[in-house]
């Protein structure tokens, strides 16, 4: 087994140079949030809510209904192939929204873009590019670019708005998109060999099981509601900005930028509580009925400039916090060698809530009126919180992946899996064979670490 505590220079510039390309990418969607409703109502057909809903949510269902069949697609071609074509049709459709008249060439431009699903096969080469030991650090990474990259887009995009137009806006993210592949070509290691991975990637065979799995369930409609929430806030809350806050387009930053960067940093004591003391269910819970309670009063201040500011600050703080929590959850719930499928069908909640969240708020906005948009993911919370409420605790377990030298059969995978399962302070086990890897799930503290290393050296 591998013992090593630090990352080896390729696994460190294999991570950072895939962050980079996430970063990249996402900069593009995001920072188009603050900006697109209020570009859109001037454009032919723009005058309707659903359509501009429907413009800013569309990316989502094509990612929805993608990421995992390209996931397995780069199984088969490769991984570089796969973000390669992915990263070119994200930079067509940012191209062709750049030239876009009318709503509905936005609309399609997005749906392009959406097409660009390359986020399982970045995963899966960060995986084939990091050992086993240190494969959850470069997670980490990611996700923390992915959060940080959120923050400053939401910033830079009403400046961006001012400066060179949401057309400059969506042709520089064609622009990112190509130096993404760049980055990708030059920069990021070929892996000398990619396997399936199950702690990273979807694996067929388990989706079933994932899906009937109800404290999973759970979580998936949690990630389908905060997404849909959030995509449903920019349907309307640029447009207050401005018509109750008399906020020009370009002033925007002045409300995002105290917003995202405090509640960003601020949720990190709450996260520190809810992993080192156990505190996970109450934290969590909490972050619902915060997120709850924030889009309920968004319908109530909706005329009031500092309500509304007030309320943003609070969704933003529980969005945040959820944001770090639900991946972690995923980990503790889903069984041994499930994480990946776990997390590829998380995802695809999670996208389709970006899409029904801007669809459905831009037809409410249209045809109810704008504070029906926050009832309505106020309801979505509610919903959510009590199946939150009634949650198992999660266990105090973490999940280790330990790399066994040599290959690995069926029999002497099934022999090992529950010789692990017997040793004390382990709560799961799995080995694959396939990849010559056992998933454990481990009771730290208490868990015989050197009795598995007998077991798998010998």
């Amino acid at each position: 087994m591998h013992t090593a505590d630090k990352m080896t220079v390729p696994e460190v510039r294999a991570t950072v140079s895939l962050a980079l390309i996430f970063a990249l990418r996402m900069f593009g969607m995001f920072s188009i949030l603050p900006v697109l409703a209020l570009y859109a109502r001037d454009l032919p057909g723009g005058g309707s809510p659903f359509l501009i809903g429907v413009a800013l949510g569309i990316d989502g269902l094509a990612q929805a209904c993608l990421q995992i069949p390209f996931g397995l697609l780069s199984d088969r071609i490769g991984r570089k192939p796969v973000i390669y074509m992915g990263l070119a049709l994200f930079a067509l459709g940012s191209f062709i929204a750049a030239g876009g008249h009318d709503i509905y060439i936005i609309i399609l431009g997005r749906l392009v873009q959406g097409t660009g699903a390359v986020a399982a096969a970045v995963i899966a080469l960060t995986a084939d590019l990091t050992r086993e030991e240190h494969r959850a650090k470069g997670m980490a990474v990611i996700g923390m670019s992915i959060g940080a990259t959120f923050a400053v887009s939401m910033v830079a995009g009403p400046t961006l708005g001012h400066l060179i137009g949401v057309p400059g806006i969506f042709a520089l993210t064609g622009v990112l998109a190509i130096a993404a592949m760049a980055v990708t070509r030059f920069v990021v290691p070929d892996p000398v060999v990619s396997r399936v991975h199950a702690d990273a990637e979807t694996v067929p065979a388990q989706i079933t099981s994932v899906l009937k799995n109800t404290e999973l369930q759970r979580l998936n409609f949690g990630i389908f509601t905060l997404h849909a929430a959030m995509r449903g806030l920019f349907v309307v809350i640029p447009l207050v900005l401005v018509e109750v806050g008399g906020l020009s387009s370009d002033q925007h930053w002045k409300i995002y930028l105290p917003v995202m960067m405090i509640s960003f940093f601020a949720v990190v004591p709450a996260i520190i509580v809810a992993e080192k003391y156990g505190k996970m269910k109450p934290i969590f819970c909490g972050a619902v009925a915060l997120m709850t309670a924030a889009t309920l009063l968004m319908a109530v201040f909706i005329g009031n400039l500092s309500g509304i500011v007030i309320t943003m600050f609070m969704f933003f703080l529980a969005f945040n916090l959820l944001e770090a929590t639900l991946p972690s959850l995923i980990s503790k719930i889903a069984p041994a060698g499930s994480k990946g499928t776990a997390i590829g069908v998380y995802n695809s909640f999670q996208f389709l809530g970006l899409f029904l969240g801007g669809a459905l708020g831009g037809f409410l906005a249209q045809h109810v009126n704008r504070s029906a948009v926050f009832v309505f993911a106020a309801g979505l919370g509610l919903a959510w919180l009590l199946l939150a409420l009634s949650m198992t605790p999660p266990p105090r377990v973490r999940t280790l992946i330990i790399h066994i030298d040599g290959e690995i059969d069926g029999e002497r995978a099934r022999t090992l899996t529950s010789a692990l399962g017997l040793i004390d302070g382990v709560s799961e086990a799995m080995v694959m064979a396939g990849e010559s890897a056992a998933y454990l799930k481990v009771r730290m503290g208490e868990w015989d670490e050197a009795g598995a290393n007998r077991l798998l050296q010998a």
